[in-house]
């Protein structure tokens, strides 16, 4: 297993100290354990893997800087990596255990290099007749990037130039039929894709789920195809990137028992914790090519300007670091805002909640809450609700690329009849929540400028002292806001780690007056929406209006009472 196992010398390299994150150890953990299990139904076959690592550093050529023209030679970690791609078959068959790859790395570490050599590997030496691989982004243009970086390869090197014949819009290979293009989602035609190899760039930037759906059905005719991703960490938050991201979490966590995806490769190059940021033993977790690759010099004084400009932080550590962000301007970090825990809603029953909710007609979200205390519990549980009316749905959807649609289907978005949204659906569920958990709503705390109707409607439900007007001002807002920033980053507000109310909260940006005092409102991006964030503020702001109040009744219900 040690001979030329590229896998098992990283996997050593980690043990004797090179320094990587936890979940490439993981990762590696796990590919040496499947090496040492026979009953394991995959194999590492050193030939193949062999063979891939040679033909990228035999025929593959850098193709700028001050190596250009060179010969690619991959470093430790890129060796592991192809090997682990190429060389894990199926005991049976001999087939390719991994049919999707994820690399994420912070950037100048040479991913768009690697995988400019894998893409051609794939194309005319996977021994797949007819091969048709793909450089995949939003734009054409944007797929063109890591496409070029092959054309220039292919051009510096007079053995691949034999066999493969670059284009305007295409390479092309006559000796096994395989082509090599640029698709982005404005192509000319996404149909007909029989993909064998697809190098989707820059995943981080991806506002939806479409065209990576149209890959991925893509390779269903193939034996053997493989999806490689290769980005860096992005401040989109609504779209495939967490999708994707937090399915590698779930594989990650599953390798202690039964892993729930054996085909999915998830290699994550990313700090611990956000904090790791100042510390330069702790870079190499997000750049495994540091001092080669990539430059310790530049880095850190790059990091030296960040520690003196607060404002250039959050653009650091996301793309050098590899820390998942909200936009420049939100008002939490999104290390701030995540919180994974969850709870059982069948099993945790408050007697007593607080209610907020944040009303729209027409193109935004409508959005509730309640939060609630357990006794004996600092924590602070939050369920919720959105809703938008039916006819504007797959408009928002393709319109703003938010996947609301999916939203729907996972049953954390209702949708009305109509164009406009009916306040009454808002009162439904509040009611299904409270006779669901036998909770008494004691406050819901809303807009000043909300619907009359629906303050009575809501007082005809809860009582006639239910409803609790919150002005949106600074005056108002502010320090709830605050305090509210401060249990996000203690993980004290459980929500479900809910996608929507995530996203909500990623897009709120704050206006401050010249005495420091805040209020949220929307960025620039029309399409973020942040009604969820302020549903949860009004409940909260709520909440600590009646706090002292509130907790007596809490702390008064005790198990059995």
């Amino acid at each position: 297993m040690q001979d030329k196992n590229p896998v098992y010398e990283y996997w050593l390299a980690m043990n004797n100290g090179t320094t990587v994150c936890k979940k490439i150890y993981a990762v590696y953990q796990k590919l040496v354990a499947d090496m040492k299990d026979p009953k394991s139904p995959w194999v590492y076959n050193g030939r193949k893997a062999e063979h891939a690592i040679l033909f990228i550093e035999t025929f593959c050529r850098q193709s700028k800087g001050q190596y250009g023209g060179q010969q690619v030679k991959l470093e430790l970690w890129q060796k592991a990596m192809v090997a682990a791609m190429f060389g894990f078959v199926d005991k049976q068959t001999g087939l390719r255990r991994f049919r999707e790859v994820i690399l994420m790395v912070a950037r100048k570490n040479g991913k768009s290099t690697l995988g400019s050599a894998i893409g051609i590997y794939l194309m005319v030496a996977d021994q797949e007749p007819g091969a048709e691989i793909y450089a995949v982004a939003t734009k054409r243009d944007q797929a063109k990037i890591i496409w070029m970086e092959a054309v220039k390869m292919v051009r510096k090197s007079p053995e691949l130039l034999r066999l493969i014949k670059p284009r305007v819009a295409e390479m092309r290979s006559e000796f096994n039929d395989s082509i090599f293009q640029p698709l982005g989602n404005d192509s000319d035609t996404l149909d007909g894709l029989n993909v064998h190899g697809a190098l989707m760039d820059e995943l981080h930037a991806w506002k939806d789920t479409n065209l990576y759906d149209v890959v991925v059905d893509g390779v269903s005719a193939r034996r053997q195809p493989l999806i490689l991703i290769t980005t860096t960490a992005g401040t989109v938050r609504d779209g495939i990137f967490d999708i994707k991201y937090e399915e590698v979490e779930r594989v990650i966590d599953s390798y202690t028992g039964d892993c729930i995806n054996d085909r999915l490769l998830p290699l994550i190059y990313e700090l611990d914790a956000r904090s790791e940021w100042t510390d330069p033993g702790c870079w190499a977790k997000a750049n495994p090519g540091l001092g080669t690759i990539k430059s310790v010099a530049v880095l850190a004084d790059k990091v030296k300007s960040a520690q003196l400009d607060s404002l250039k932080v959050k653009n650091l550590v996301c793309k050098d670091f590899n820390v998942r962000e909200t936009g420049a301007t939100a008002y939490m970090t999104y290390e701030e805002i995540l919180n994974t825990a969850v709870f059982d809603t069948g099993q945790l029953h408050p007697r007593y909640a607080i209610g907020g909710a944040d009303l729209s007609e027409t193109t935004d979200l409508t959005a509730a809450v309640i939060l609630f205390r357990m006794p004996g519990d600092r924590k602070i549980y939050v369920r919720c609700m959105f809703w938008m009316p039916e006819d504007l749905l797959e408009a928002r959807v393709k319109e703003d690329k938010v996947p609301y649609d999916i939203w729907k289907q996972q049953g954390l978005l209702r949708t009305t009849p109509g164009n406009k949204l009916h306040p009454k659906y808002v009162t439904q569920w509040f009611m299904e929540v409270s006779e669901e958990t036998d909770t008494y709503i004691t406050w819901i705390g809303y807009d000043a400028w909300a619907a009359a109707y629906w303050v009575e409607d809501m007082q005809n439900s809860f009582g006639p002292n239910c409803m609790e007007a919150v002005r949106q001002g600074k005056q108002t807002l502010s320090i709830p806001l605050k305090e509210l920033k401060a249990d996000m980053a203690a993980k004290r507000i459980v929500y479900q780690n809910h996608p929507i109310l995530k996203w909500c909260l990623s897009n709120m940006n704050i206006d401050t007056d010249k005495n420091g005092n805040i209020q949220p409102c929307k960025g620039k991006n029309p399409r973020a929406r942040i009604d969820g964030a302020a549903a949860l503020l009004n409940a909260y702001v709520t909440y600590k209006k009646h706090e002292e109040e509130y907790l007596s009744d809490v702390e008064f219900v005790k198990e059995g009472a």
